[in-house]
């Protein structure tokens, strides 16, 4: 009996021995499909998930979480790596650590970073690249599901490789990387919850650009300094992009900034991307984070591209390694860079009077006639490559600024607005009962809109208002919202109408737009004539407009309007933007 029961343990040993080896070669093996084919394919959205599932399994500095939902019905994850093995307690890693946040694909046909993703977790937990002591990453590790799932080997038309890829649009066709603002997705509010979460210090989006020919596989896509503001603005500028471009050019890689041309040579110089909220780097910008795209070139081998990418990100984390305390620093003071009262740039444009000089590597390309089309059209020639001086155009000055108010107020009917200031974390305080209050109020003076549809939407744009002070009534529930908090940035660029990202431009408030109210001509003339009897003065306005616009004059209708908006019958919510601004 004695000689049976060792013989069952020995064999049970045995067989817990295979099983363990078995377990183990399931995670010897982390290979991607981009190193198996040679750098020729990208994993699918199912491969991209089990990977990371794997590594979390196999290395405890990483760990895979599940985390709100999209368009597609499928989650969206997060993946941690984290040395201090605290997973994704991010209140605890913040402590002690700087964040970055990696997202990939946003635009599924663009997969290099989906792919250099993967290598890079892989080496950092095996140690093949320097594993950093306090700089957490994290990764969406495809933002774009739907667009991911929906494959195929076309509608990149101009890329080189990989031979498979996601869609641009995603489930609902949205472009995702217009909808940091707007919200219209499961994604984008999903991408909210996940940045205010982690609270990143440095962001990066990975892409693919298109537009020029030229040598570079690399470009790199900074949030706009001047519009970033502040000491951090100047920091971003002046220290952290040359320390990429000169860490990269010492690994033998060469970047610039994003060419942003279309159609033309870039050699006559070209300006920086100006990345409003609408956009990722735009978005978390407003957050006082350090944000940039990894741009590479579309005509480029792909598995150049993922190891260029590759380097990119290795070499950001090093950056933010070596100045994290300096990067800490910087973003808690620019919390205070504005207070109620100071003025706030809310729109833009080009520095004329200061530029850069780029020392550019692109190739001779020439206007030549078409044999298809019979008009002129480009032709690069890889044959002639050059390196030149060119102008690019990188300082912005502001075209328009706003006071900042000490809170706004927002009657809480407005529940699609409110819905996403809670989103973005905003502290707001409900009136407990009716209030009395003097405010500032606007009123829309004029606004253009698109004529063509626009992700979901027809914009409007040169938007101009009219401000009065005035004594309002608001509501018990209404929302008062201070501004001195730290999404500060935030309540202006969505809650100030001018502002070219604001809440008023992307169509939230269009019922106000509407008249809700009209009259019947043949009952209304014989009051307008009472009218203007009784109002001498309105009387002097209505003869002057009538004798000075030929097309007033000659318009009886737009007669009986003018005097009706000028009667006690017009109603006041007509171009009556219902956000007020509070000063005291």
């Amino acid at each position: 009996m004695k000689k049976l029961l060792i013989l069952l343990l020995i064999l049970t040993s045995c067989s817990d021995n295979n099983n363990q080896k078995k377990n183990d070669s399931e995670y010897t093996d982390f290979t991607t499909i981009f190193e198996k084919s040679n750098g020729q394919e990208t994993s699918t959205y199912e491969e991209t998930i089990q990977y990371y599932t794997n590594l979390a399994e196999r290395y405890r500095e990483i760990s895979i979480k599940e985390i709100g939902e999209t368009d597609s019905g499928k989650p969206l994850h997060i993946v941690t790596l984290s040395t201090d093995n605290s997973g994704d307690d991010f209140e605890a890693l913040r402590s002690n650590n700087r964040i970055i946040l990696i997202n990939n694909g946003i635009h599924p046909g663009e997969s290099d970073g989906i792919d250099a993703t993967m290598l890079l977790y892989r080496d950092l937990v095996q140690g093949k690249i320097k594993t950093p002591k306090q700089t957490v990453l994290v990764t969406i590790p495809i933002y774009n599901v739907g667009g991911s799932l929906n494959r195929n080997s076309n509608t990149r038309t101009n890329q080189n490789g990989p031979k498979e890829y996601g869609f641009r649009g995603n489930a609902r066709n949205y472009d995702l990387n217009r909808d940091f603002i707007k919200c219209d997705t499961k994604n984008a509010k999903t991408f909210a919850k996940i940045f205010h979460l982690v609270q990143p210090d440095v962001f990066i989006d990975n892409h693919v650009s298109n537009g020029a020919d030229y040598q570079y596989t690399l470009t790199h896509l900074f949030t706009q300094h001047n519009k970033l503001g502040g000491k951090l603005g100047d920091y971003l500028h002046n220290q952290i992009m040359p320390q990429l471009e000169q860490k990269l050019a010492d690994k033998s890689w060469d970047i610039t900034p994003y060419v942003n041309v279309f159609n033309r040579t870039p050699d006559s110089g070209f300006s920086q991307f100006m990345d409003s909220p609408r956009y990722s780097t735009g978005y978390t910008t407003l957050f006082n984070t350090l944000g940039m795209m990894v741009e590479t070139h579309m005509l480029k081998p792909y598995k150049q591209r993922v190891e260029g990418t590759y380097e990119v990100m290795k070499s950001m984390i090093e950056i933010t390694e070596e100045q994290g305390d300096k990067i800490s620093a910087l973003r808690h003071e620019q919390t205070k860079t504005w207070q109620s009262g100071d003025n706030y740039a809310i729109t833009w444009t080009i520095d004329t009077t200061k530029s850069s000089t780029l020392q550019f590597k692109g190739y001779e390309g020439e206007m030549i006639k078409s044999d298809l089309t019979g008009a002129q059209r480009l032709k690069y020639d890889r044959n002639k490559p050059f390196t030149k001086a060119i102008e690019y155009q990188n300082y912005f000055v502001p075209t328009a600024e706003v006071t900042i108010p000490k809170a706004y107020i927002i009657p809480h009917g407005w529940y699609n607005v409110i819905d996403l200031l809670k989103l973005n974390n905003v502290e707001l305080t409900q009136l407990k009962k009716d209030t009395t209050l003097t405010v500032e109020s606007y009123k829309i003076k004029d606004y253009q809109t698109r004529t063509s549809a626009y992700e979901g939407h027809y914009p409007h744009y040169n938007t101009k208002v009219k401000l009065t002070e005035e004594k309002l009534t608001f509501r018990q529930g209404d929302y008062i919202i201070n501004t001195d908090q730290s999404a500060i940035r935030y309540l202006i660029e969505t809650l100030e109408p001018i502002a070219s990202d604001s809440f008023f431009n992307w169509n939230f408030f269009d019922t106000i737009l509407q008249q809700k109210e009209g009259f019947s001509p043949y009952v209304w003339e014989d009051r307008a004539k009472l009218l203007l009897k009784t109002n001498p003065k309105l009387q002097i306005e209505y003869n002057i407009k009538v004798s000075y616009d030929e097309e007033f004059a000659n318009n009886w209708y737009a007669q009986l309007d003018w005097i009706h908006k000028k009667s006690k019958h017009y109603e006041k919510s007509h171009l009556q933007y219902p956000v007020y601004r509070l000063n005291q």
